[in-house]
């Protein structure tokens, strides 16, 4: 065996570069989509279900590409492929997205548009298991994260920086105003661009070369998945029971999808289970994977699952929350809600600036604390910082509530793999990376399905309350991190 050698800071540059321009197009998905639905008619109770294309295709697409990137070997490359295939589908749809004429399509469109984000983004993560050697992982993790806020902040800010320099922030009824349909241009450019960089300036390494490396953990055995019978009733049964009694008690439509969610994973453990020991392809390897994945990873999905059901909230009400309370309209063809809008894509912007910072300090906030309480403190920040939304009436000092929105944001996108990276066998980083989104992606449904109903019931359908649930979710996240095994 020999050691992996080590790369040059511009070397881990280039190939993570390309984060930067699909942040660049998933923040101009997350600050302007909902603006979008709600300027082709969309009221506020039905944003979530219109927006649970985004998580679904993430539960559907990450887990396939990790599977069969770990198993590509091309002239390209392993991961390269997956990167330029995703980022050309990706440019289509955000220069479609924001001349989309009805509901229906822009909805369609955000479907297409996350799908082709996911194909470009789970590879990433798992291109820097495979090239970067253990010591020089939480640079590799660091510099996405970097790109991640620097792409975020330019693409979140763009309709009020456009606005600012005289491009028209108005439209007639159901179209989408000239600052919103410019910057998703800017962003379809500026995606494709920074993906061909990373693709063109980068190498990969042969299978053969990359198992031969000294620090290459095995692939674990062959599964025993026999028992999976048990997880699959835990989950059939909940699923079954949910499906009959929305129907019965005439509940909300969206709980369907939550039912439908753990009566399908049920269903799959079941077969799983009763298949034991025979040629199942790729959607048995992934289930079979799922079933054994390492502890460590099961703690931390519950650390990912309430921190990104938080973060899918904020994503889909800070709009409707803050032109409602600090610019007082929800009518959107008026000048006080479309500034307002313009303000959540700067706030947006900040949030990312500032985890940029953020992901400066965390490094020493490491050493000094360890990786578990700088993740609870930084997530116990987020919350306070979206909570504090209910209470702020002047939109300058909501600034301030997105310094701790920006900690908690960059210490989810690092310190989660930190922790998780040295416990995957690089023989399956692609396919657990991808299993790894499950537990980001499954609290988004979950969001998708029930904060509507949390609003209307609970809330009078007042967006900002969706805001203070999710700070209290990230502080739940934080106590779970005391759960995880901290690496010596």
């Amino acid at each position: 065996m020999t050691r992996k050698p080590d790369l040059s800071f511009w070397q881990i540059f280039n190939m993570c570069f390309g984060f930067l321009g699909i942040q660049f197009g998933f923040a101009l998905q997350n600050a302007n989509v909902s603006r979008i639905f709600q300027t082709l008619g969309a009221v506020v109770g039905s944003i979530p279900a219109l927006w649970i294309a985004a998580p679904l295709t993430g539960l559907i697409v990450q887990p396939i590409i990790g599977h069969y990137s770990d198993r590509t070997w091309s002239r390209m490359g392993r991961r390269r492929p997956y990167f330029l295939a995703g980022a050309i589908l990706a440019t289509l749809a955000l220069l479609f997205m924001p001349n989309a004429p009805v509901l229906w399509v822009a909805a369609g469109l955000l479907w297409i548009m996350d799908a082709s984000f996911n194909v470009s983004m789970e590879p990433f993560r798992a291109f820097v298991g495979d090239q970067l050697p253990t010591h020089q992982r939480p640079l590799g993790f660091s510099m996405q994260s970097v790109f991640i806020g620097v792409g975020a902040v330019v693409a979140s800010a763009l309709p009020w920086l456009l606005a600012r320099l005289g491009v028209s922030n108005v439209a007639p009824a159901g179209m989408i105003p000239d600052t919103v349909v410019y910057s998703f241009y800017a962003g379809a450019a500026t995606l494709l661009g920074a993906v061909l960089w990373t693709v063109l300036s980068t190498r990969e390494y042969p299978p053969a070369q990359l198992h031969d490396f000294d620090e290459v953990q095995e692939s674990p055995a062959v599964i025993d998945a026999s028992g999976a019978w048990r997880m699959g009733l835990l989950l059939l049964i909940p699923g079954i029971a949910g499906a009959l009694a929305v129907g019965y008690y005439h509940l909300a439509h969206d709980l369907y999808l939550l039912a439908g969610m753990l009566g399908v994973f049920g269903s799959l453990f079941m077969w799983l289970s009763f298949n034991h020991g025979r040629n199942r392809g790729m959607l048995g390897q992934v289930m079979s994977d799922l079933y054994g994945m390492p502890r460590a990873m099961r703690r931390l999905a519950w650390v990912q699952f309430f921190s990104w059901f938080a973060l899918f909230a904020m994503w889909i009400y800070t709009t409707p929350a803050v032109t409602m309370v600090q610019f007082g309209s929800t009518d959107t063809q008026s000048v006080a809600y479309n500034a307002g809008a313009n303000w959540v894509g700067v706030l947006f912007g900040a949030y990312n600036g500032f985890a940029a910072l953020a992901a400066l300090l965390i490094p020493f906030m490491v050493r000094i604390i360890g990786l578990r309480w700088s993740h609870l403190v930084n997530l116990m920040l987020g919350g306070l910082g979206l909570i504090s939304l209910l209470l702020i009436r002047d939109p300058d000092w909501l600034l301030l509530s997105m310094v701790g929105v920006g900690f908690a944001w960059a210490s989810i996108l690092s310190l989660p793999y930190a922790l998780l990276s040295d416990n995957l066998p690089t023989g399956k980083m692609g396919v657990y990376m991808g299993i790894f989104n499950f537990f980001i992606v499954i609290p988004q449904l979950l969001a998708a399905s029930v904060l509507g109903l949390l609003l209307r019931v609970f809330f009078h359908d007042q967006p900002m309350y969706a805001l203070v649930l999710g700070g209290i979710s990230l502080g739940v996240a934080g106590l779970f991190t005391l759960r995880v095994h901290e690496p010596g």
